[in-house]
């Protein structure tokens, strides 16, 4: 998804982090950036404004459910591999050992 239009930061770049941004999970620096591409990238800042809805329908549908622990640190986990480029495993990260 691009405007067709150069920005400093590449529309692939701000796509590829939306949720980081989304979630506040990037350096200052970094958030500004984005803030100006929104600014500057119609379709970037619709893609946005769509995630940021969903985000907050999953907040608003979900947000009383109790998490198992664990589950937080599996799913970090599999984040960390993914990000890093590491092989996936094929089975559920998320089931305990009896499950699989």
């Amino acid at each position: 998804m691009s405007c067709g239009e150069p920005h400093e930061t590449d529309c692939s770049e701000v796509l590829a982090h939306l949720y980081e941004f989304l979630d506040r999970e990037m350096p200052d620096a970094d958030c500004t950036k984005f803030e100006v591409h929104f600014e500057e990238c119609s379709p970037c800042l619709e893609k946005y404004g769509l995630e940021q809805a969903v985000k907050k329908l999953v907040k608003r549908c979900c947000g009383q459910d109790d998490v198992p622990t664990d589950l937080r640190s599996k799913v970090m986990g599999r984040l960390e591999m993914i990000r890093s480029g590491q092989a996936v495993p094929e089975h559920d990260v998320t089931a305990s050992p009896q499950e699989s």
